[in-house]
């Protein structure tokens, strides 16, 4: 990650983005937090981000290609978390990413784009009766989606998150995924977040899937 970086990040205002922020803070990146409510702006400033205020869910192609002008990695960290049902969910899990994926697709400048998922994604076998399965369901076709896209993209597969402070990493082979009771903390998932960042050429175009453990995130991402 060059100095004096521009990193986008979509639902700014979530446990995991806020954490990103006081990541980075103190570094040369410069964090831009795209949150829906203006009353959300004041927690952005003060984790030491700009805050921006858009819906990416109600923007046209055109909106959204000026929404990821100038940055230089796009990180997508918005989820409905069950409110609002399906369709929602939907909107936003699923939808909104596309949309996303596509605008950077048509970039020029081409960011970096880093999804943040769930480990039981795309293959989830969730039961389509159970509240769940409309979040697994959008995620599955979000990641597939920028996994056919030709975006230079990173996919992020942490289990069950926790607010815990972070310890290490470990990452899952690929094509596994975690089991129910194993957990992974919200600040390691921006601490991978960043370290992505750092690392584009050995997480490009990955699948990431991890939960917490021994291993150094640098380490495991080098």
């Amino acid at each position: 990650m060059s100095t004096s970086s521009r990193v986008l990040v979509i639902g700014g205002h979530g446990k995991v983005a806020l954490l990103l922020a006081d990541e980075l803070a103190g570094s040369d990146v410069h964090l831009v937090s795209v949150i829906r409510h203006p009353e959300q702006a004041e927690d952005i400033r003060r984790a030491a981000a700009e805050p921006l205020v858009a819906d990416v869910t109600a923007m046209t192609p055109a909106e959204l290609d000026e929404l990821i002008d100038g940055a230089d990695a796009v990180v997508w960290s918005a989820g409905n978390g069950g409110r609002g049902g399906a369709a929602q969910t939907y909107a936003i899990d699923r939808d909104g990413c596309q949309a996303v994926v596509d605008a950077i697709a048509r970039s020029t400048a081409r960011p970096r784009f880093i999804l943040v998922s769930w480990a039981g994604s795309p293959d989830h076998g969730v039961d389509p009766a159970t509240d769940f399965f409309a979040y697994a369901d959008a995620k599955a076709a979000a990641d597939r989606h920028t996994m056919a896209s030709d975006v230079d993209w990173t996919i992020l597969g942490p289990s069950t998150l926790t607010l815990e402070p972070a310890g290490g990493i470990t990452v899952l082979p690929d094509g596994s995924s975690a089991h129910p009771a194993e957990t992974t903390s919200r600040q390691l998932v921006a601490q991978v977040i960043v370290g992505c960042l750092e690392h584009p050429q050995t997480t490009s175009r990955r699948f990431i899937r991890f939960t917490d453990g021994p291993t150094p995130v640098a380490e495991a991402l080098s």
